[in-house]
């Protein structure tokens, strides 16, 4: 995408070009789908797009439609095709939507047309399928390129959509999988972002020299944080809406689409690793619990997605590893 030619002069020549398109075209997709993607690497430009209005014509008789109102119309429109122009669609709307100058102006309207659309669209039909993932996945994509003091006032509206519309439960395993996946983004976003200190540090990559550590009691001062330092880094507010976040997660491991188990487990892992020491053991103790011989076969994989995740980002600490024996 970086290859793109994006100058400012290449926006109107692309949007004009992406206009004259016909989205109901099935053997055109590939080059919608890719001015789509030009589009939003010419939304990049360091310039407001307000001063590219005075190209338009000065016509008072004729109706001067405003450029960023053009592309974001355009963006709506290909979030509801049915082809691959609808993925491009979402990234479109996660560079353009995050501008200084249109989420300033547009960044509520969209939110709210996003969240319209949900509330009203069908997973019972193909059509409301299709609207339904194109809304999710241009929501996903916002919440996750974009800024958290910017989204943060929205989250607790977007969250309540989601469980009002109980995404969850769709038969479609994509409008799930696009659900956890926005659940994640939206637990990221009521949390600060910052690196546990409480995570297990590694001491040493020789086992020879961690032998030796061992031996000699000096490996407990290697990968233990300075209490002091912990408690300060715990010492914040956890919004109630995380409890909320992370049992969907939870619920999330239990799907019996891999595709959905395994974006739940990035997701714990993500949200665990900024929670408190005590929270985030919590939440371990929760995925331990998939390994009950009353859960399915589905919530052993999702509790082995889940605690891979945990192991690599080293939120599992040492303590906890006789529990998963």
């Amino acid at each position: 995408m970086q290859l793109f030619p994006h100058e400012v002069a290449d926006v109107q020549p692309v949007l004009d070009l992406l206009c004259r398109q016909d989205p109901k075209d099935p053997e055109t997709w590939e080059t919608r789908y890719m001015l789509l993607l030009w589009l939003s690497m010419t939304c990049l430009i360091p310039f407001d797009l307000s001063r590219l209005d005075g190209h338009l014509t000065s016509d008072p008789s004729q109706t001067r439609e405003p450029i960023m109102d053009r592309i974001l119309a355009v963006a709506k429109s290909y979030l509801m095709v049915s082809d691959k122009s609808r993925d491009a669609a979402s990234v479109l709307v996660s560079k353009f939507v995050t501008r200084p100058d249109v989420k300033l102006k547009r960044l509520g309207d969209f939110l709210d047309w996003s969240l319209t659309t949900i509330s009203q669209a069908s997973d019972q039909t193909m059509g409301g399928t299709v609207i339904l993932d194109g809304a999710l996945q241009s929501l996903a994509q916002l919440f996750k390129h974009g800024k958290r003091d910017d989204f943060l006032q929205y989250a607790p509206v977007v969250l309540q959509c989601l469980d009002q519309c109980h995404v969850a439960e769709s038969s479609q395993a994509m409008l799930r999988k696009l659900g956890v996946k926005l659940i994640q983004r939206l637990g990221l976003t009521f949390l600060k972002p910052r690196l546990a200190k409480w995570r297990y540090q590694r001491g040493s990559r020789s086992l020879a020299a961690n032998l030796s550590l061992s031996q000699s009691g000096s490996t407990v001062e290697a990968v233990t944080p300075d209490m002091e330092t912990q408690s300060q880094e715990e010492d914040y507010d956890i919004p109630e809406e995380v409890e909320n976040v992370i049992e969907q997660l939870l619920g999330g491991l239990k799907d019996k689409e891999t595709i959905v188990r395994w974006s739940a487990a990035k997701g714990i892992g993500r949200v665990t690793g900024r929670l408190p020491k005590e929270l985030a053991d919590e939440v371990v103790g929760s995925v331990l619990e998939c390994f009950s011989f009353q859960e399915t076969d589905n919530a052993w994989h999702g509790g082995c997605l889940a605690l891979a995740e945990l192991g690599r980002r080293g939120l599992l600490v040492p303590s906890r590893l006789p529990d998963g024996t």
